[in-house]
This record gives C-alpha cells, sequence and structure tokens, in this order.
C-alpha cells in the first residue's frame, strides 16, 4: 500500500490492490521474484493470485524507479484485441471485487469488452516496458507515488481533456472528492488519474486488552486525536513481559513500511515533509519537528520498548502479533481491515493516529494512500477507457466498493452512505475511516522518487536500528535529497 523488500510473503492486501506474486514457476532462465505470471481460467474469470503486502511493494517499487533493471511479462494467455485491456494488481477476493465493477460496467456497456492484465510487484517497470513495446494497457491503476514517472515520461493522458467536454460532470467529481486525493493525481498542470480508493494508515487496536490494561478507548475521530504521551502511556500498559524479562506481549507494532510510518509521526507533530507535496522542491528533514516526531517512532522500539525492533519479527510478521493478541495497537491501512475482521477471538476497533507536542492544535492525520485509475496516451481505445474510468470512480462503481468492505471510496456521498457503514457494522468508530478522506497528508509526488526513496530509505533507517539519532537528517541526508530535489 515498504522500507526494502521482504522475503516474507503475506496474504494482505495491501493498499488494496497491492502487489501479487506468481501463482506458476517462473519461465526458464528468469531470476526475478517479483513478476506476477497472468492467466485466465476457461470461463473467462480473473486468476486467482496471492498477494504481497504493502512493505514489499513499496521495497520494490523504490528499487524500480531507482534503476532495476529486468523484463516482465504482462499479456494474459489468451489474446483478444478489441478489447479494453484494465492493468492492476488485486489478492483474490480484491480481484473479486474489481470483476464486479468489469461485470457492471459491461452490463450498462454491452458493446465493450474488458480484459484484465495482472500485475506483478514492479509496477512502474512493466508498464514502462510493455508501453515501449506498443502494447499498453488502455487503462492502468496509478499510485501516488509511482504515477509521476510515466506522466513525465509522456505515457498518460491528460484526463482533463476528457473532463473538460462535460464540465457539469467535472464539477460535480470535483465537488464529490476529497481535495487531498483528488489533487494528488495533479502533475504539472495536469490530471493523470481520478482516484478510486482510499486506505491510508491509521490503528487498529485489541479492545480487550485497553480494558485489561485499565487503558481508557483512544479517540474515535481525526479531530480529536491523542498526544504522543497518551499513545506512549497506553503501549506502556499493554507491555507484557515473561518472568525472564522477555517481552511477551508488545505495546504497539507496524504493518505499514516503518520509515514512512516515522514519517506521518513526524507530520503529526507539525512538520511539512515535501513541499510542495507535488513537484516539490524543497523538503522539511532537518525541521526539529520532523526529527522529533520521528526520533519518537523510532524510540517506541529502541528506548522504551514498547515495539518490536527489525531483528525481532525475522520470525513472525508483525500482523500476526496482532492477529493472535501478542500486540496492542497496529499501525496499517484498510488493506489488513479483512484479515483483521476475520481473526478469531479478536475484539478490535479502529483509532486516529497520535500528535506531538509541536502540532499546535492540529488534527491527526494520516497519508493519502489512494490509487488511481489513468489512460494511456496512445490508447486507441481512449473513448471506450474514458468510460470505464468514469464508471468505475463515478457513484457507480465507488458503490460496488462500498458495498465490499474491502476498500474505502473515494467520493464522499458514498464513504458515508448506509451500505458503507453496513460493511463495517463491528467497527465503532468509524469516522476515522470516513473522515481519513479529508484528514490525509499528501506524499511526495515526483519522478525522481525511485532515487528519493532509496536515498531515504538508507538514512532513515539507520536512525530505526538505533545507529544514528533523527538529527543526523540535518546533514548527508538533507543535502542529498536537496540534490535529488533540484534534478526533478
Amino acid at each position: 500500500m515498504s522500507g526494502g523488500p521482504s522475503s516474507r510473503t503475506r496474504t494482505s492486501r495491501l493498499r488494496v490492490a497491492y502487489p501479487v506474486e506468481r501463482v506458476r514457476e517462473p519461465q526458464a532462465g528468469s531470476t526475478s521474484r517479483c513478476f506476477g505470471h497472468v492467466c485466465r481460467y476457461a470461463d473467462g474469470r480473473p486468476p486467482i493470485v496471492r498477494c504481497v503486502d504493502r512493505r514489499r511493494f513499496l521495497g520494490c517499487a523504490a528499487a524500480v524507479g531507482a534503476g532495476l533493471s529486468g523484463t516482465a511479462a504482462l499479456a494474459g494467455c489468451a489474446r483478444d484485441d478489441d478489447a479494453l485491456t484494465f492493468f492492476f494488481q488485486a489478492r483474490p477476493e480484491e480481484a473479486r471485487v474489481r470483476m464486479r465493477i468489469i461485470d457492471a460496467f459491461q452490463r450498462r456497456h454491452p458493446d465493450i469488452r474488458v480484459r484484465t492484465v495482472l500485475s506483478g510487484p514492479d509496477p512502474l517497470q512493466q508498464m514502462l516496458t510493455y508501453c515501449a513495446g506498443g502494447k499498453c494497457p488502455d487503462v492502468l491503476m496509478a499510485w501516488e507515488l509511482l504515477y509521476a514517472g510515466l506522466a513525465d515520461r509522456g505515457v498518460l493522458l491528460d484526463l482533463n481533456t476528457m473532463l473538460g467536454r462535460d464540465p457539469r460532470y467535472a464539477a460535480q467529481l470535483r465537488a464529490d472528492s476529497a481535495p487531498a486525493l483528488y489533487d494528488t493525481f495533479a502533475f504539472k498542470g495536469a490530471q493523470y488519474a481520478l482516484p478510486e480508493q482510499w486506505s491510508g494508515v491509521f490503528l487498529f487496536y485489541n479492545t480487550a486488552l485497553f480494558e485489561q490494561a485499565g487503558v481508557a478507548p483512544p479517540p474515535a475521530r481525526w479531530t480529536e486525536a491523542w498526544t504522543f504521551a497518551e499513545f506512549l502511556a497506553a503501549a506502556q500498559a499493554i507491555t507484557k513481559r515473561d518472568r525472564s524479562g522477555r517481552i511477551a506481549r508488545y505495546g504497539f507494532v507496524d504493518a505499514w513500511v516503518p520509515y514512512l510510518s516515522a514519517a506521518c509521526f513526524g507530520m503529526n507533530n507539525g512538520a511539512e515533509w515535501f513541499r510542495p507535496a507535488v513537484n516539490p522542491t524543497a523538503h522539511g528533514l532537518a525541521d526539529p519537528r520532523f526529527t522529533a516526531g520521528f526520533q519518537f517512532y523510532a524510540d517506541l522500539a529502541i528506548k522504551h520498548r514498547v515495539a518490536p525492533k527489525p531483528a525481532e519479527v525475522q520470525a513472525v510478521s508483525t500482523q500476526d502479533l496482532f492477529l493472535s493478541g501478542r500486540a496492542g495497537m497496529m499501525m496499517g491501512g484498510h488493506w489488513l481491515y479483512s484479515e483483521v475482521v476475520g481473526a478469531d477471538n479478536l475484539p478490535f476497533d479502529v483509532t486516529v493516529l497520535p500528535v506531538g507536542p509541536d502540532a499546535g492544535g492540529r488534527a491527526s492525520k494520516s497519508d493519502v494512500g489512494t490509487t488511481g485509475l489513468a489512460i494511456a496516451a496512445g490508447s486507441p481505445r481512449r473513448e471506450q477507457a474514458w468510460e470505464f474510468v468514469r464508471f468505475a470512480t463515478g457513484p457507480e462503481g465507488q458503490a460496488i466498493i462500498a458495498d465490499s468492505g474491502l476498500f474505502v471510496p473515494v467520493l464522499k456521498s458514498v464513504v458515508h452512505s448506509p451500505a458503507f457503514a453496513a460493511a463495517h457494522a463491528g467497527v465503532r468508530n468509524l469516522e476515522v475511516f470516513t473522515g481519513g478522506l479529508d484528514n490525509s497528508h499528501q506524499f511526495p509526488v515526483t519522478p525522481k522518487w525511485g532515487e528519493v526513496s532509496a536515498t531515504l530509505d538508507r538514512g532513515f533507517n539507520k536512525v530505526l536500528r538505533g545507529a544514528a539519532t533523527a538529527d543526523s537528517f540535518r546533514h548527508g541526508l538533507s543535502a542529498d535529497v536537496d540534490r535529488l530535489l533540484g534534478q526533478a
């Protein structure tokens, strides 16, 4: 929806349709572990694939952006030259939801056939490779951290060319959209994608462990955030050690990308990470508010011992620690919801991220955590592609998303609908989901993200391992990122 590729595969989603792992052995001579093999069933249903978590996805994505070489086979097993091609990633249940959208679209437009093209966890390179060969899919999933690289190369169509033909629809869509999500896909004056789902990051918490520890329930909405100190006190109360002093239960675990999570803590201490968020020219790595928030996150494991150190989660995933009752809180996004709600004997709810002492009374913020749908600039089926994008990101497609419970719809009218509430009937703090759209930090959108991410990964992980403090960002790391942004 990570700091680096993980050797472990998870069945969690990631950010919703995230990385898929191959379900067949690689072709002879292949050394890649990131490419998915896509085949249809005899009846035309999408392939059932396994998914890896957002940590592995973002790690692969960073490597791709930094110049990882390789090739990928993206096409399905059967050829259908007249069909509209739709490139996306999904785990099995997400693929089924997307097929529900496709089926509903084809009932509305029986003259437009849709062929799905599933990707492995290197979508940027795969799309570039595919498009360079003249076989670019017509509709492409767009990731907030990756799409700028495609837009900068002229791969994506400026959707303003389509929106401009229907000003009334464009105005209605804009009014019903969360600005942070919609604007995430606006790059250099063009609109390269329309948002299709929000995932964000927040905290799942075990309500029984909070009660046993005598900790009051945490906040139910972003505008009523708790403080770093209150969050730490809760984590300390829940952390449990056995007779030998070893930690038997952690107060907090992180199921997302640790250095991005730490950056969220920095931003929730009143700092801006990149300025502006889209096509940034400056950053806040040297801002004392950012470094203090980042260090607070790192100290949860290093100093306070309420969270596991990286070496302590090599044999077991952080998700499993929470799902098995061995952690009181878990940071992650909506991609984990289906796992959590399906776990046995796990009473849970969700809450917002804490804010630091330098936040100045601001509300807590998630990250944008969105994917969108884009159209290939060279698509020979541009009109059909627009009809599909308009359907999937509009009220009808979003209603299917709301009903599924697997995604958070991006239209305000739909996220506040009875169908979305019914799909999350067990969640008391539903406003954590419904209010997240309007309380999200935008992450940096730049064609240099691969190189920036790799640079941040190296510097940030030194702090997360305890080998340096966040104050070190003011020196080499800050200058390195300045140089990369100057090249963008």
